[in-house]
């Protein structure tokens, strides 16, 4: 799984959109702590800090330890908001995490082994349908990503779930399916489904060529 974040924060006092538009003119960014059967704990975190563990690209698949008046509180994040405008956060929510709960996650899929794809090596595509899975996972052996092999694999093979050994305490969240993760197409395949009439076109052109000289033979026999 991802390691581990810690994220320095503060209580806060005053809730409302006034006293959130004040925290962050000080470069703070309004947050909440809920769930594990206790009250919400609303708190506060510095922004730079939390664009930074944003830019790690994990950070809502990551234990994120908040440290609120000397305590560590285990969360996973749930939710950031962001400006419209600026983009920048301008609230978190952090789900609270009790020992042995399982919780719903997106991992992440990676394709490996494609020099060994027979398909791939032919000039096949790979088209990804799901570039994420849906996983329920035990909070603490949640995975960083998925690896899917793509070895021995042929133009016209599907990578369906049913496929996939996940990791121990993960499963997938989607059961009433076998739903398609990639499969392998050829390239003329993946053209004629993004609409490439060029062939038509041209058959077409010369078609109206055909005709526009057969009347300018009629023309010159008059």
């Amino acid at each position: 799984m991802s390691d581990a974040l810690t994220l320095p924060a503060e209580t806060r006092e005053r809730a409302g959109k006034g006293a959130s538009r004040a925290l962050r003119r000080e470069g703070r960014v309004p947050a909440v702590i809920y769930g594990g059967k206790e009250e919400p704990t609303t708190i506060h975190v510095e922004e730079k800090v939390l664009v930074k563990q944003l830019m790690t690209g994990h950070f809502m698949n990551s234990i994120v330890m908040v440290e609120v008046g000397g305590d560590k509180v285990r969360t996973i994040p749930k939710d950031v908001s962001f400006h419209p405008v600026t983009d920048r956060p301008t609230h978190a929510d952090f789900l609270r995490l009790t020992k042995g709960a399982k919780i719903e996650v997106a991992i992440p899929v990676v394709f490996i082994n494609e020099e060994a794809s027979p398909g791939l090596k032919k000039g096949g595509v790979l088209n990804v349908v799901r570039h994420e899975l849906d996983l329920v996972c035990e909070v603490d052996k949640i995975p960083s990503e998925i690896e899917i092999d793509v070895t021995g694999k042929e133009v016209g093979d599907s990578i369906h779930i049913s496929e996939i050994t996940l990791p121990e305490g993960s499963e997938s969240a989607i059961t009433d399916r076998d739903y398609t993760i990639a499969g392998l197409v050829a390239p003329s395949a993946l053209k004629k489904a993004e609409g490439d009439t060029s062939t038509e076109d041209g058959e077409e052109g010369a078609e109206g060529e055909e005709t526009e000289a057969s009347e300018g033979e009629e023309s010159s026999e008059d």
